[in-house]
C-alpha cells in the first residue's frame, strides 16, 4: 500500500538544535532506522512517525494544523501528543517517540510504549447497525476512546468491512492483492471484544424498547443506536438489467463475481460516467478490455465538477481507450449487446451499472425517524430519538459551512462521521463540522476535492489541467464552496483548513 517514507535529513539521535524546529512547521529526520518527524506545538517538541499508516503517505509533505499533522494524499490526521489517529481514513496511530533536551539541544532517546487507554463511562452497549465505513469506525473509536461497554456490529455484507475505495481501483485493476482489502481481519474484532454478525439484516427498530429485530426473528437490545446502512446501487429498470453479465460494485462480493467475468471477457459496457463508472473504466482498461462508457450528460462529471474538468477527464480516458457515447441512456440488455436510446448496438461480454445510488434508511422511516431524503441528525449526528445516531451515507447533517441540510456519499465523511458518532455516545458533545474530503484516482491521475458544492455560480480555475498542475475554486456569490486540486496535496490541505475556519 506504499513505500515508507525515505530517511533524510538529521539523525534525531544525535541531536539537533531545538530552536530549529518552529512552530507549525514539523522538521523531518530520522532515528532508528525510521522517518520520523518532530513537531512544536504551542511550544512544546513531539515526535512521530513521518508516514502516514493509511496508504504510507509522506506526513512532512502534509501540513501541521494545531496539535495535529495531516497526511498530504488523503488527508488522515494524527495527534502528535499521542500518534493516535484522530481523523480519518487512517485507522491506525502513528509511532511517538521520546525526547531529551538538553542546552539546547533536542534528540531521539527511543520509541515510546503505547499508552493504556483511559476508561470511559457510556451506555451498557452500543448496536451499530451497517459494517462500511461509518460502522466499523464507530466500532473502533469507540474502543480507541475507553468505552468497556457491549458492541455489536449487525453486517449484511457477507465478508469483514473492507476498503471499498480499493475495489474499483487497484484492486479491479490487478494492482492490488486481496489480502490489502479488509479493514480489520476477523481476530481483531475478536481481540477488541466487538461482535461482528456478518450476513444479518436488520427487519425493525423499536425506539421504545431500545431493541432491534433481526430477520430471523431474535432481537438485540441497545443502550446507544448507530444507523450505519449506507446505500445501495441504483439498478436500471430496462429489459436485460436482471441478466447474469450485468453487474454494480458496492461490495467485495460485487467485485468478485466483476472479476469472475474479466478473465474471459474482451468488452465491457459501463452505464453512467459516475465516478464508480469512470474509475471501474480505468482498471478495466488496465486489464486489456475494450471499454465503452454510455451517459445522458454531455461531459463527465459535469454537474459535480464542471465542464472544464469534465472534457479533460473525458480527455484522458479517450487517451487510453475508453469510447464514449453521451448525451444517451440504455434502452434494453440483452445476452450479447446493449441497446442504446438513439438505436445504436453496442456488443459487450459484460455490463457494469454505475447510475449511482440511493441511501438505504427505510429501517428508520418505518421506527418513526425523521427522514428527509436521508436520516435527519442534528449537529452531532444524533437522529430525532434520543440515544439513536445515524452515520454515513444516509445521514443529513446541517452544514456547518452554509447552514444547509446536507447527505454526503464519500468514504472519508462516513468514517469521520462514525468516528464523532462514537465520541458523542460518550458524552464528548462534539459537533460534525469537518470539510467533506474524497478523492478518486484514475490511471495515474488522483483528483482531491475538498469543500461541498451543490451547485455555484462561479467556476475559478488556476494552473493547467493538462499538465495536471491545478485548482479549481466552486463559488457562490464571494464564498468558495469547494475546492479540486490536481497535483497540489499541499494546497488540498491548506483549503480543507480555510473551509474549516
Amino acid at each position: 500500500m506504499g513505500n515508507a517514507a525515505p530517511l533524510s535529513g538529521p539523525d534525531l539521535s544525535q541531536g539537533i538544535d531545538a530552536a530549529s524546529v518552529a512552530e507549525g512547521k514539523p522538521l523531518l529526520g530520522h532515528a532508528q532506522g525510521e522517518a520520523v518527524l518532530v513537531v512544536r506545538s504551542e511550544g512544546q517538541l513531539f515526535a512521530v512517525s513521518a508516514t502516514c499508516t493509511h496508504y504510507s503517505g509522506p506526513l512532512a509533505e502534509g501540513l501541521q494544523v494545531g496539535h495535529t499533522v495531516r497526511c498530504p494524499w488523503h488527508h488522515a490526521r494524527f495527534d502528535v501528543r499521542t500518534g493516535a489517529a484522530v481523523g480519518a481514513p487512517a485507522l491506525n496511530p502513528l509511532g511517538c517517540y521520546a525526547l531529551e533536551e538538553k542546552g539546547g539541544q533536542v534528540r531521539v532517546t527511543g520509541k515510546k510504549a503505547t499508552p493504556a487507554v483511559k476508561p470511559q463511562a457510556g451506555p451498557p452497549s452500543v448496536v451499530i447497525v451497517g459494517g462500511g465505513a461509518a460502522g466499523n469506525s464507530a466500532a473502533e473509536t469507540l474502543r480507541n476512546e475507553g468505552y468497556t461497554g457491549n458492541i455489536t456490529v449487525l453486517s449484511a455484507d457477507t465478508s469483514v468491512p473492507v476498503d471499498r475505495p480499493n475495489l474499483s481501483k487497484d484492486y479491479l485493476a490487478g494492482n492490488a492483492p486481496e489480502e490489502w482489502l479488509p479493514l480489520r481481519g476477523e481476530d481483531f474484532y475478536q481481540e477488541k471484544n466487538i461482535t461482528l454478525r456478518t450476513s444479518t439484516r436488520v427487519a425493525s427498530i423499536d425506539t421504545r424498547a431500545k431493541s432491534v429485530q433481526l430477520n430471523d426473528g431474535s432481537t438485540v437490545g441497545y443502550g446507544a443506536l448507530v444507523l450505519a446502512t449506507g446505500a445501495e446501487p441504483i439498478r436500471l429498470p430496462i429489459p436485460g438489467a436482471d441478466l447474469p453479465h450485468v453487474f454494480v460494485l458496492r461490495t467485495l462480493t460485487d467485485c468478485k463475481a466483476i472479476l469472475g467475468v474479466v478473465g474471459k471477457a474482451k468488452t465491457a459496457v459501463i452505464l453512467g460516467a459516475s465516478f464508480i463508472g469512470l474509475e471501474v473504466a480505468a482498471s478495466l482498461r488496465t486489464r486489456g478490455l475494450e471499454v465503452h462508457v454510455v451517459a445522458p450528460e454531455a461531459k463527465p462529471f459535469e454537474r459535480v465538477l464542471g465542464a472544464p474538468v469534465g472534457e479533460w477527464m473525458q480527455k484522458v480516458h479517450e487517451e487510453h481507450g475508453v469510447n464514449f457515447h453521451l448525451k444517451l441512456t440504455a434502452s434494453a440488455i440483452d445476452a450479447k449487446e446493449v441497446t442504446l436510446s438513439n438505436g445504436e448496438r453496442i456488443a459487450t461480454d459484460m455490463v457494469i451499472l454505475g447510475v449511482g445510488v440511493r441511501p438505504v434508511f427505510d429501517l428508520a422511516e418505518k421506527a418513526g425517524l425523521a427522514v428527509d431524503r436521508g436520516v435527519k441528525v442534528n449537529a452531532f449526528l444524533e437522529t430525532s430519538a434520543p440515544g439513536v445516531y445515524a452515520a454515513g451515507d444516509i445521514a443529513r447533517y446541517p452544514d456547518a459551512r452554509t447552514g444547509e441540510s446536507v447527505r454526503i456519499e464519500h468514504w472519508v465523511v462516513a468514517q469521520r462521521q462514525g468516528q464523532t458518532v462514537a465520541r458523542n455516545i460518550l458524552g464528548k458533545k462534539q459537533p460534525f463540522n469537518q470539510a467533506p474530503f474524497f478523492w478518486t484516482t484514475q490511471y495515474d491521475v488522483t483528483l482531491s476535492y475538498v469543500g461541498h458544492a451543490e451547485s455555484w455560480d462561479t467556476l475559478d480555475l488556476g494552473g493547467s489541467l493538462e499538465k495536471r498542475d491545478a485548482t479549481v475554486r466552486y463559488k457562490k456569490g464571494d464564498r468558495v464552496l469547494a475546492v479540486l486540486t490536481v497535483g497540489r496535496d499541499r494546497a488540498s490541505l491548506e483549503n480543507e483548513q480555510q473551509l474549516e475556519g
